[in-house]
């Protein structure tokens, strides 16, 4: 049995699962594709739709069969809001889940830190990967309700409510030609087109209602949680990320206006590599200002590992060979130990060569597996390409001498996404 932290995963058994979450609680699922969109407004089961193939909701339970989810189906977002919509979040304990398998075994427990204006949580996720599923402990809020939920997963919301005053998410649902313009500004600079995610949106969202509530622009936000963390809470794992973070501009028009005037927000917009993308913006807080935060991000899959990794060591290769050393090896355990430490900089928050229980990369090496005799290692954050980051290392003196010294013969790389500054990345050399 585990007890998960945001971000945490265990897998799951074959066979039927139930998630609980007793209290004044209402549960509900999504269940969508790997985009993060629903097939129909069938697939969201709530109080008033408790039954889809593979999904079936009684009272505070919600049990899962994956085996029966309908094709194409290959995450099951849950989501939790009062039970009373008079009551907020706030007011209520914080809600703790229950994952039980088809025995009534305990496979996992999550509770979130306690909601602040949040009026939905999304609590976890079940999702596939590759031949098994796993379930992951998300922690997301939104704060307009399940109407807002919905319309990011791609469910029809008919509401009649009159526009909120300041501090009120404006539209960000598809219809507000976001997707189209942007996707015109891709096109004419040669890039495809990105999709939109809804898992990006809840983040974007989330994070634009943090800045407008501030009055300013930022990368992490008071509660200490970053753009890109919040982006790995939501759901969705990277290989790289970018973002937008600007206030002003009242429409997506302006917005695209105002990022193809500046040609570093301009390249980010038009990125050929990027492939989905979420969008958000919120007017309120002190200043009244529209702030908006939108995400573009390529998800992160084995092979994509790969060829990241690969690259790394190709491009530093390539310098190896202008100074006239020999090529390095690629080393498998080097690169387990490299990819070790990048994801545990990740999960433990910290960005250091010495990890906080004591450990050193020749620790790690050895750890691994590795038959080293000499060891160095460079680290990097916030770099989101191989050759950005390679190039970041070859104009530090101290990273620089690490790749051109000629007793290396073998490296690992290793690369992680989701921290307080995005990416990190890992180079572990052994002679």
């Amino acid at each position: 049995m585990s007890d998960l932290v945001p971000g945490g995963n265990v897998p799951l058994p074959a066979g039927p699962v139930s998630v609980r979450v007793p209290g004044a609680f209402d549960v509900s699922a999504l269940i969508t594709d790997d985009g993060g969109t629903v097939g129909g407004d069938g697939d969201f089961v709530f109080y008033n739709q408790s039954e889809a193939p593979g999904a079936r909701l009684r009272g505070d339970t919600l049990t899962v069969d994956t085996s029966r989810l309908r094709t194409g189906a290959t995450r099951v977002t849950v989501a939790v809001s009062p039970s009373d919509p008079g009551t907020a979040l706030s007011a209520l304990p914080s809600p703790a889940l229950h994952v039980t398998d088809a025995a009534g075994r305990t496979l996992a427990r999550f509770s979130p830190p306690r909601p602040r204006q949040e009026t939905v949580l999304l609590l976890a996720e079940l999702y596939r990967r590759g031949e098994g599923w796993k379930l992951r402990a998300l922690g997301q809020g939104y704060a307009d309700g399940l109407a807002g939920l919905a319309r990011d997963f791609g469910v029809e919301v008919v509401d009649d409510t009159p526009a909120a005053g300041p501090g009120a998410s404006a539209p960000t649902a598809p219809g507000d030609g976001f997707l189209g313009l942007v996707n015109s500004a891709r096109a004419a600079a040669g890039s495809p087109s990105v999709a939109a995610d809804a898992r990006l949106a809840s983040a974007a969202r989330s994070h634009a209602a943090a800045m407008a509530a501030a009055g300013a622009l930022s990368v992490e936000s008071r509660d200490g949680v970053s753009v890109h963390q919040r982006v790995v809470l939501a759901g969705y794992a990277y290989l790289t990320v970018g973002e937008h973070l600007v206030s002003g501009p009242r429409t997506p028009e302006e917005f695209v206006d105002h990022c193809l005037r500046a040609e570093r927000s301009r390249r980010t917009l038009q990125d050929a590599a990027f492939t989905h993308a979420g969008w958000a913006y919120v007017t309120g807080g002190p200043s009244g200002d529209t702030y908006w935060t939108v995400l573009w991000a390529v998800p992160l899959t084995p092979d994509g590992l790969d060829r990241a990794t690969g690259e790394v060591v190709a491009l530093t290769n390539r310098e190896r060979a202008r100074a006239g050393l020999p090529a390095l090896t690629a080393d498998q355990r080097l690169a387990a130990a490299a990819q070790a430490h990048s994801t545990d900089m990740v999960a433990r928050d910290f960005y250091a060569h010495t990890d906080p229980d004591g450990g050193r990369p020749w620790d790690r090496a050895v750890a691994a597996g590795a038959a080293v005799g000499t060891v160095g290692e460079n680290i990097a954050c916030g770099q989101r390409s191989p050759a950005e980051v390679v190039e970041g290392w070859m104009h530090s003196p101290g990273h620089r001498a690490n790749i051109l010294t000629a007793g290396f013969t073998r490296i690992g790389v290793g690369l992680a996404g989701g921290g307080r500054a995005g990416m990190y990345w890992t180079q572990l050399f052994g002679g």
